[in-house]
């Protein structure tokens, strides 16, 4: 069993740098990561890297409506497929 194996993890400013580089780390290990961000080109680049461990929903954190949405997501979209 990987480490992160059954666990989801949040990535806001995952399309690039440090973000992209922990939702590799975390998808190697066996975790689900849903990756936030503004900019979907290099989201959706990540996201076909990772395949289906990893989800994108656009986010700008200064937007409350968008957390709450980032947040769903990762609930639904993602949860179901580690129960």
């Amino acid at each position: 069993m990987l480490p992160l194996e059954g666990k989801v993890a949040v990535i806001t400013g995952g399309t690039s740098g440090i973000g992209a580089c922990t939702a590799e780390v975390f998808v190697a290990n066996g975790a689900k990561v849903v990756i936030a961000g503004r900019r979907q080109d290099r989201a959706e680049k990540l996201v076909g890297k990772l395949g289906d461990a990893a989800s994108f929903i656009c986010t700008d954190v200064s937007v409350e409506a968008d957390v709450k949405a980032m947040i769903d997501h990762a609930s639904t979209a993602l949860a179901a497929s580690i129960a």
